[in-house]
This record gives C-alpha cells, sequence and structure tokens, in this order.
C-alpha cells in the first residue's frame, strides 16, 4: 500500500512511469512476455533510457520492488503486540485483496519461480517487510508481553504466512477475518513459548 512520498524531479518522475509501467505489463504478461521497449513505450520515456538505466527486466522487476519496500506503510506502534500484528496483518490482507496490487505480487512471485534475479529482489522485499515490523514483538517481550527470547522474525512472517497460502491457493483473496484469525494463532503460538529461543 502506498506509503511515504518522494522527493520529485524528472528523474524521480521517469523512474515512476517505468515502475508503473513494468508492474502492468507484468501483470498482462508475466516476465517471460516483456521486453526493455515494451515499458518505454508503456511509459512514454526513450528506449535508451530504460535499456541505459536497467539494462534487463529482471533488474526492472528487482528495483519495482525496491520501490514497493520503499512506499509501503511504516508500522503501526499501537501499544500492545496484538495491536501492533493486527495492523501489520490488516496491511498485508488490504494488500493482497486489492485488485492492481493482488495481481502485482502473483505475477512477482510467478516471476520469482523462474529468474534468479526476480526471486533474491523478492527475498530481500519480504526481508525489509519483517524487519519493519519485527521491533513490535522486542517492544513486547520488553513489556512482559511476550517470553524473553521470542524470536520477531518468526512472529512475524508466522501472522503473514496464512495470509499469502490463502492468496495463493484459495479462489478468493484473504479477507479481514483471515487476518485476525492469523494475528490469534501467531499469539497464541507466542503465549506457549514456541518462537522463543532455545
Amino acid at each position: 500500500m502506498p506509503g511515504p512520498s518522494r522527493p520529485g524531479g524528472r528523474t524521480a518522475a521517469v523512474r515512476d512511469a517505468v515502475l508503473r509501467a513494468t508492474g502492468d505489463l507484468l501483470i498482462e504478461s508475466g516476465l517471460n512476455g516483456m521486453d526493455l521497449s515494451a515499458v518505454a513505450v508503456r511509459a512514454g520515456v526513450g528506449k535508451s533510457t530504460v535499456y541505459r538505466r536497467w539494462g534487463t527486466v529482471p533488474a526492472l522487476v528487482a528495483d519495482l520492488l525496491v520501490d514497493m519496500a520503499q512506499t509501503s506503510l511504516p508500522r503501526a506502534e499501537t501499544g500492545s503486540l496484538r495491536g501492533d500484528l493486527l495492523a501489520n496483518a490488516r496491511l498485508v490482507q488490504r494488500t493482497l485483496a486489492d485488485p492492481r496490487q493482488g495481481r502485482l505480487f502473483k505475477a512477482v512471485i510467478a516471476a520469482a519461480t523462474c529468474d534468479e534475479q526476480t526471486a533474491a529482489a523478492l527475498a530481500d522485499f519480504y526481508a525489509s517487510r519483517v524487519s519493519e515490523f519485527a521491533p513490535a514483538v522486542s517492544d513486547a517481550v520488553n513489556r512482559g508481553e511476550a517470553p524473553a527470547g521470542t524470536d520477531p522474525t518468526a512472529v512475524i512472517s508466522q501472522v503473514s504466512a496464512p495470509l499469502y497460502y490463502r492468496f495463493l491457493t484459495g479462489a478468493t483473496p484473504p479477507a479481514p477475518e483471515d487476518a485476525e484469525r492469523a494475528v490469534d494463532a501467531a499469539l497464541a503460538a507466542v503465549d506457549a513459548g514456541v518462537f522463543a529461543r532455545r
């Protein structure tokens, strides 16, 4: 979902147009159906600009993921572990249920299965998002809401994993109640010490 705005200028405008075109074409054609010339035409910029700055389609997709991570909403700080995890889960659920964003994530995930550079970029995207939300768990440990040694990365991953599973295997995108269920299950595991490092 959209987050903080970025500095303007022609360079930023060109990048925004190219990345938007990349996302649109990735949704429409998949990684193998894209080429740099088509991206340039869709973005309304010179082909030489796209070839010089990005060079390959996987590099474009990698930059698209960097942009998505940079513009994603920061974590909410509600003062409770449940509140923080629920804010995270609702953000993931809304993103996956969004008509454009959902299709874009499916296209990126599909591309990552057949291209190593895209797979690495996707892994970096998720690592950055998990690290954004992980302090919610560390804060909860400090407040006594979670056992000492609880692994923040494991908890955040556990919250979002059921939503992505539903997204990739279900006929419909995850619903708000799926987000609540994922949080409740993760919290039960936290309380049971499942994520405490031994």
